[in-house]
């Protein structure tokens, strides 16, 4: 039975109904998104911190009964085999390094094409969404990755749609999350969805997490675009970063957090005193002054990388931005080491 089908009232399971969760781990996964993840469904399945699996249950799945090490070494055994994915509302896969060669084995790629064949919806946390894409399951699915990890999805999955500026992302048959806290808070949504909101509240509260944050949160970290309070403002910021070689149209950025043109126009002139092409403009002549000083990349490289046809182009528009050439800018830094 779906959890859709056995909610009652404001969202609180019937007696005996439970919501059922399987955990996937991948070799060498992070330990703490895997953490949140549980113990926030732990939290609210009982009250007063008791631990009974009253109102949730979950198993660790895998191909064996073998010990899993995560990133930072502490092994987790597997509690049960594979099974009918009928048995589970939700199937979590929790990734982690992404050097490993293979963090599953066929059989649990199998598994996970079984439980999409069934239907059962599946959720990458951290890295899962990388194993989920390389199974071939999230075509037609967004994918909400870390900003760590957004290149790299990108260049490993160039068809598939993805995103790193918010927290997490459930998309139909799909659930998506950066990892770290956003675990607890893509938890807490089921828990909310499923069970009630008080058990949501009393899990938050054992985990000295004061509230849940949403799929509309942003990312957080400390870029260009932290000065500005808007989070549309943010949302197509961090969109320009990830479009760094000019390639977003300024319509299709509105489209993306909700607005039109004009409306974007009228934000960005309020909240940051430019227009959202000067500002991505801004973005990419940051990106470039950072190339400068990290690497020994030659300028016509540069260029290309944040969308200049040639090198006389992008010198221009970098001594207009900054005030002296990039080659000025190189050398200026390089004393200073």
């Amino acid at each position: 039975m779906r959890p859709e089908q056995h909610r009652q009232g404001d969202g609180v399971a019937k007696s005996g109904a439970r919501l059922k969760v399987g955990f996937v781990l991948s070799r060498s996964f992070t330990l703490s998104a895997f953490a949140l993840f549980v113990d926030t469904l732990r939290l609210a399945s009982d009250q007063q911190d008791r631990s009974g699996r009253v109102l949730a249950d979950w198993q660790v799945i895998g191909s064996t009964r073998h010990l899993i090490t995560s990133s930072c070494g502490v092994q987790v055994a597997p509690t049960s085999d594979f099974v009918d994915p009928l048995k589970f509302d939700y199937i979590v896969v929790v990734g982690g390094l992404l050097t490993v060669a293979e963090p599953v084995d066929q059989q649990t790629i199998t598994f996970l094409k079984q439980a999409d064949a069934k239907k059962v919806p599946l959720i990458g946390v951290c890295t899962g969404s990388f194993i989920l894409a390389e199974a071939g399951l999230m075509k037609r699915h967004d994918s909400c990755v870390s900003w760590l990890h957004y290149k790299e999805f990108r260049e490993r999955f160039p068809d598939l749609s993805v995103r790193s500026d918010r927290l997490f992302n459930l998309d139909r048959q799909r659930g998506s999350c950066a990892g770290g806290s956003s675990s607890a808070d893509m938890a807490a949504l089921l828990v909310r969805k499923y069970i009630s909101r008080d058990a949501e509240r009393n899990a938050l509260e054992v985990l000295q997490i004061e509230k849940a944050r949403t799929p509309a949160d942003i990312q957080p970290r400390r870029p260009l675009y932290d000065d500005y309070g808007d989070a549309r403002v943010k949302a197509a910021m961090i969109t320009m970063e990830q479009f760094v070689d000019g390639s977003m149209p300024i319509e299709k950025l509105a489209a993306m957090v909700g607005l039109s043109r004009r409306q974007l126009e009228r934000i960005f002139i309020e909240k940051t005193g430019m227009s959202p092409a000067k500002a991505y403009n801004r973005v990419r002549m940051e990106r470039a002054k950072s190339i400068l000083v990290q690497s020994k990349a030659p300028l016509i490289e540069i260029a290309l990388d944040v969308g200049f046809e040639n090198a006389s182009q992008f010198t221009r528009t970098f001594k207009r931005t900054f005030g002296q050439t990039p080659s000025q800018h190189r050398a200026a830094a390089s004393r200073a080491h």
